[in-house]
């Protein structure tokens, strides 16, 4: 353990050495709550009272890595597998990161790197097709009792909802995401003709000036003042600022992908360098969580490419408040919980027989 190469390859092999029984553990029920003890013995402080300099300085590099990124990604692993038979949070005070289990869509973003290790990969993708199977099945059961109005024996029995919205919040949510949005149409209608019709377009630049149109009525029936301030004059300067020198060419899938990616740069978040989301902040203030992410889910019906790098703009903002108490950024948690509804309406596993 003295050389260079040992001292840099250590937090790889202690990584890889607890993914091996997590793996094992993970899929045995009853040895499932030995995970979060596994990961707990990283904060155990042990007296360094040994005169041996091996052992010292072994120590030493068990405690560097509690300072990695691997090791960030075991205790959330662990957070979430302790929290899982919580199915809703009363203490307003735990911090934003407590959460984490409730967003399947950000466990890659936030635990996965480009050297994860395969079987981190395994797990966490299996962690996370398990959770949205989940959330999936009891949005759809408090769907159906809502529809089952009268039976009161069946809405007693799966009436539960599964988010941290109110039920009034949630029920807008789901009438918001799924029903007729301009008395004709759902999103995924308005999406569909709204890719049609660019088909036809000319020029990239038109293709611009019809996107603003299609996200701005969206803005205009939930708060037409807002609309005529200065949101609408930034996002319209935004897109003409948009790749200017291919305004002469035809819009192509490349071109489409590349505008919808800075689209959600420029209304959620671009960097975690410089987190600034002043325009995510706004909308929410002006339009409510729900009509904004809305807005968001137009662009990804549109361009499902991007529904990844969507997901990837809400872990840069987890990140950035991970450690606020969650009722001092209500505005965040309400528009994770407004998002994992419209992915699960939206973008459901096939095991949901919920149609909209």
């Amino acid at each position: 353990m003295t050389s260079e190469q040992a001292d840099r390859d250590f937090p790889f092999v202690l990584n890889r050495s607890c993914y091996i029984p997590i793996n094992r553990w993970q899929n045995q029920p009853q040895l499932r709550d030995a995970i979060p003890e596994l990961v707990s013995l990283f904060e155990t402080t042990i007296a360094d009272d040994s005169s041996s300099a091996a052992t010292q300085h072994l120590r030493a590099l068990v405690r560097d890595f509690t300072q990695t990124e691997q090791y960030r990604v075991l205790r959330d692993i662990a957070r979430e597998i302790e929290q899982k038979s919580h199915r809703r949070f009363h203490c307003e005070t735990k911090p934003l990161g407590s959460l984490i289990r409730r967003y399947p869509y950000l466990y890659e973003h936030r635990w996965l790197d480009r050297n994860a290790p395969g079987e981190q990969m395994q797990q966490i993708r299996s962690m996370r097709e398990r959770k949205q199977q989940q959330f999936d099945l009891d949005l759809s059961q408090y769907v159906l009792t809502r529809r089952s109005r009268g039976r009161e024996r069946v809405r007693e029995h799966l009436t539960r909802n599964p988010t941290l919205l109110s039920d009034s919040q949630l029920n807008f949510a789901i009438d918001h995401f799924t029903s007729k949005i301009d008395g004709v149409n759902t999103y995924r209608d308005l999406a569909r003709q709204f890719r049609s019709y660019t088909r036809q377009t000319r020029s990239y630049r038109t293709f611009k000036d019809e996107l603003y149109e299609y996200l701005m009525t969206s803005v205009d029936r939930i708060n037409p003042k807002y609309a005529r301030g200065q949101f609408n004059q930034r996002l319209y300067q935004h897109l003409q600022n948009t790749l200017p020198q291919n305004d002469r060419q035809k819009l192509n899938e490349d071109l489409w992908h590349k505008t919808c990616r800075k689209l959600l740069d420029f209304l959620v978040v671009e960097h975690s360098r410089q987190p600034d989301h002043y325009v995510f902040l706004d909308l929410s203030a002006n339009l409510g969580s729900a009509p904004t992410i809305g807005i968001l889910l137009k662009i990804v019906l549109c361009c499902d490419r991007v529904k990844s790098y969507l997901e990837q703009r809400f872990a840069i903002l987890f990140d950035r408040y991970e450690d606020a108490a969650k009722n001092s950024i209500t505005w965040l948690v309400d528009s994770l919980e407004n998002l994992n509804v419209a992915f699960s309406l939206h973008f459901r596993h096939s095991h949901s027989s919920l149609s909209f």
